[in-house]
Protein backbone atom coordinates (compact mmCIF):
# COMPACT_ATOMS: atom_id res chain seq x y z
CA UNK A 1 0.00 0.00 0.00
CA UNK A 2 1.30 3.63 -0.91
CA UNK A 3 2.26 5.71 1.62
CA UNK A 4 -0.57 8.09 0.77
CA UNK A 5 -3.29 5.59 0.22
CA UNK A 6 -2.26 4.64 3.75
CA UNK A 7 -2.45 8.23 4.88
CA UNK A 8 -6.13 8.52 3.71
CA UNK A 9 -6.90 5.84 5.16
CA UNK A 10 -6.22 6.80 8.98
CA UNK A 11 -7.35 10.07 8.32
CA UNK A 12 -10.44 8.59 7.05
CA UNK A 13 -10.44 6.56 9.82
CA UNK A 14 -9.77 8.90 12.30
CA UNK A 15 -12.52 11.28 10.70
CA UNK A 16 -15.47 8.68 10.80
CA UNK A 17 -14.11 7.84 14.43
CA UNK A 18 -14.61 11.08 15.63
CA UNK A 19 -17.77 12.24 13.53
CA UNK A 20 -19.74 8.73 14.27
CA UNK A 21 -18.61 7.64 17.43
CA UNK A 22 -19.10 3.82 17.77
CA UNK A 23 -19.18 3.81 21.91
CA UNK A 24 -22.15 5.19 23.53
CA UNK A 25 -21.90 6.66 26.84
CA UNK A 26 -23.97 5.89 29.76
CA UNK A 27 -25.12 9.07 31.64
CA UNK A 28 -27.67 8.16 34.78
CA UNK A 29 -31.22 8.00 35.20
CA UNK A 30 -30.48 11.34 37.28
CA UNK A 31 -30.64 13.15 33.91
CA UNK A 32 -33.86 11.22 32.61
CA UNK A 33 -35.32 12.79 35.41
CA UNK A 34 -35.29 16.40 34.35
CA UNK A 35 -37.60 15.77 31.47
CA UNK A 36 -39.42 12.98 32.66
CA UNK A 37 -40.89 13.45 35.68
CA UNK A 38 -44.40 15.64 35.23
CA UNK A 39 -47.63 14.29 35.11
CA UNK A 40 -48.61 16.19 32.21
CA UNK A 41 -45.93 14.52 30.26
CA UNK A 42 -46.73 11.09 32.12
CA UNK A 43 -44.30 11.22 35.21
CA UNK A 44 -42.07 8.14 33.43
CA UNK A 45 -39.52 8.79 36.63
CA UNK A 46 -41.93 8.55 38.88
CA UNK A 47 -42.88 5.39 37.96
CA UNK A 48 -38.99 4.26 37.53
CA UNK A 49 -38.68 5.44 41.03
CA UNK A 50 -41.62 3.49 42.93
CA UNK A 51 -41.17 0.10 41.03
CA UNK A 52 -38.57 -2.81 42.22
CA UNK A 53 -35.97 -1.44 39.24
CA UNK A 54 -35.32 1.19 41.34
CA UNK A 55 -34.16 -0.27 44.11
CA UNK A 56 -31.83 -3.22 42.46
CA UNK A 57 -28.85 -2.27 43.83
CA UNK A 58 -30.02 -1.60 47.23
CA UNK A 59 -31.17 -5.61 46.98
CA UNK A 60 -27.55 -6.50 47.38
CA UNK A 61 -26.89 -5.18 50.16
CA UNK A 62 -29.65 -7.16 52.05
CA UNK A 63 -28.88 -9.99 54.60
CA UNK A 64 -30.72 -12.12 51.78
CA UNK A 65 -28.40 -11.11 48.82
CA UNK A 66 -25.29 -11.79 50.95
CA UNK A 67 -26.81 -15.11 52.45
CA UNK A 68 -27.25 -15.58 48.63
CA UNK A 69 -23.43 -14.34 47.96
CA UNK A 70 -22.21 -17.80 50.40
CA UNK A 71 -24.13 -20.06 48.74
CA UNK A 72 -22.92 -19.10 45.85
CA UNK A 73 -19.16 -18.92 46.88
CA UNK A 74 -19.23 -15.31 45.16
CA UNK A 75 -15.57 -14.34 45.81
CA UNK A 76 -17.34 -10.63 46.67
CA UNK A 77 -20.03 -9.16 48.13
CA UNK A 78 -23.10 -9.41 46.19
CA UNK A 79 -22.91 -5.57 45.44
CA UNK A 80 -19.51 -5.46 44.03
CA UNK A 81 -19.49 -9.10 42.50
CA UNK A 82 -20.08 -8.51 38.18
CA UNK A 83 -22.07 -11.87 38.68
CA UNK A 84 -25.03 -9.55 40.47
CA UNK A 85 -23.65 -6.53 38.99
CA UNK A 86 -24.65 -6.77 34.97
CA UNK A 87 -28.31 -7.12 36.18
CA UNK A 88 -28.78 -4.37 39.41
CA UNK A 89 -26.99 -1.76 37.59
CA UNK A 90 -26.44 -0.20 34.03
CA UNK A 91 -23.43 -0.79 31.77
CA UNK A 92 -21.64 -2.93 34.09
CA UNK A 93 -18.64 -4.10 32.14
CA UNK A 94 -19.82 -1.79 29.11
CA UNK A 95 -18.64 1.77 30.30
CA UNK A 96 -21.64 2.45 32.88
CA UNK A 97 -21.31 1.26 36.99
CA UNK A 98 -18.26 0.45 38.40
CA UNK A 99 -17.06 -0.31 41.68
CA UNK A 100 -15.19 2.49 43.16
CA UNK A 101 -13.21 3.18 46.38
CA UNK A 102 -15.03 4.97 49.49
CA UNK A 103 -13.37 8.09 48.88
CA UNK A 104 -14.70 8.40 45.05
CA UNK A 105 -18.75 8.49 46.92
CA UNK A 106 -17.21 11.25 49.04
CA UNK A 107 -15.34 13.56 47.14
CA UNK A 108 -14.39 17.21 47.84
CA UNK A 109 -17.10 20.04 47.21
CA UNK A 110 -14.95 21.93 45.22
CA UNK A 111 -14.06 19.13 43.25
CA UNK A 112 -16.31 19.69 40.57
CA UNK A 113 -15.24 17.11 38.30
CA UNK A 114 -14.80 14.40 41.08
CA UNK A 115 -18.76 15.34 42.24
CA UNK A 116 -19.55 15.24 38.55
CA UNK A 117 -17.98 11.59 38.29
CA UNK A 118 -19.88 10.51 41.30
CA UNK A 119 -23.32 12.09 40.57
CA UNK A 120 -22.95 10.13 37.37
CA UNK A 121 -22.09 6.56 39.04
CA UNK A 122 -24.67 7.18 41.63
CA UNK A 123 -27.26 7.33 38.89
CA UNK A 124 -25.92 4.27 36.86
CA UNK A 125 -26.87 2.58 40.18
CA UNK A 126 -30.17 0.17 39.82
CA UNK A 127 -32.34 -0.79 36.94
CA UNK A 128 -31.94 2.55 35.16
CA UNK A 129 -33.62 4.13 32.33
CA UNK A 130 -30.98 3.21 30.43
CA UNK A 131 -30.76 -0.49 30.95
CA UNK A 132 -33.38 -0.95 28.77
CA UNK A 133 -33.45 2.01 26.29
CA UNK A 134 -29.70 2.33 25.53
CA UNK A 135 -27.32 4.71 26.53
CA UNK A 136 -28.25 8.55 26.62
CA UNK A 137 -25.45 10.26 25.77
CA UNK A 138 -26.43 10.99 22.14
CA UNK A 139 -30.07 11.51 22.68
CA UNK A 140 -30.35 13.29 26.07
CA UNK A 141 -30.68 16.66 24.31
CA UNK A 142 -34.01 18.15 24.63
CA UNK A 143 -33.74 19.06 21.01
CA UNK A 144 -32.86 15.81 19.73
CA UNK A 145 -35.86 13.89 21.68
CA UNK A 146 -38.45 16.18 20.12
CA UNK A 147 -36.88 15.72 16.52
CA UNK A 148 -37.19 12.25 17.49
CA UNK A 149 -40.78 12.31 18.60
CA UNK A 150 -41.80 14.57 16.12
CA UNK A 151 -40.30 11.78 13.51
CA UNK A 152 -37.58 14.22 12.02
CA UNK A 153 -34.73 11.80 13.38
CA UNK A 154 -33.99 8.24 13.82
CA UNK A 155 -33.99 7.18 17.48
CA UNK A 156 -31.65 4.35 16.48
CA UNK A 157 -29.42 6.65 15.12
CA UNK A 158 -28.58 8.16 18.63
CA UNK A 159 -28.99 4.94 20.66
CA UNK A 160 -32.73 5.39 21.89
CA UNK A 161 -34.48 2.17 21.89
CA UNK A 162 -38.03 3.17 22.08
CA UNK A 163 -39.63 -0.03 23.05
CA UNK A 164 -37.94 -2.54 25.16
CA UNK A 165 -37.95 -6.27 23.62
CA UNK A 166 -38.67 -9.25 25.25
CA UNK A 167 -34.83 -9.85 24.93
CA UNK A 168 -33.43 -7.00 26.79
CA UNK A 169 -35.82 -8.38 29.95
CA UNK A 170 -34.70 -12.09 29.61
CA UNK A 171 -30.83 -10.75 29.97
CA UNK A 172 -31.32 -10.86 33.25
CA UNK A 173 -34.80 -12.16 34.15
CA UNK A 174 -33.61 -15.86 33.56
CA UNK A 175 -33.17 -18.93 35.61
CA UNK A 176 -29.02 -17.44 36.01
CA UNK A 177 -30.77 -15.31 38.75
CA UNK A 178 -30.55 -17.45 42.28
CA UNK A 179 -34.04 -15.22 42.92
CA UNK A 180 -35.78 -16.44 39.55
CA UNK A 181 -39.33 -16.43 39.02
CA UNK A 182 -41.51 -17.71 36.01
CA UNK A 183 -41.51 -14.20 34.23
CA UNK A 184 -44.43 -13.90 31.61
CA UNK A 185 -43.04 -10.89 29.81
CA UNK A 186 -46.59 -9.28 28.22
CA UNK A 187 -47.53 -9.44 32.20
CA UNK A 188 -44.98 -7.80 33.71
CA UNK A 189 -43.44 -5.47 31.34
CA UNK A 190 -47.43 -4.04 32.10
CA UNK A 191 -46.19 -3.45 35.52
CA UNK A 192 -43.58 -0.64 34.52
CA UNK A 193 -45.60 0.95 31.61
CA UNK A 194 -44.94 4.36 31.29
CA UNK A 195 -45.50 5.96 28.16
CA UNK A 196 -46.51 9.84 27.05
CA UNK A 197 -49.87 11.08 27.48
CA UNK A 198 -51.90 10.57 23.99
CA UNK A 199 -51.09 13.11 21.80
CA UNK A 200 -47.57 14.14 23.29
Amino acid sequence: MKKSSLSILIISLFIFGFIFPQDLEYVGTHKCQTCHKSNKKGAQYKVWAESKHAKAFDALLSDKAIAIGKEKKLALPPSESPECLECHTVGYGEGGYEVKEASFWNPAPEDKSAVKAMERMEGLKNVGCEMCHGAGNDYKKKKIMEGIYAGELKAEDFGLVKKTPEETCLKCHNKRSPSFKAFNYDERVKEIAHPFPEGM
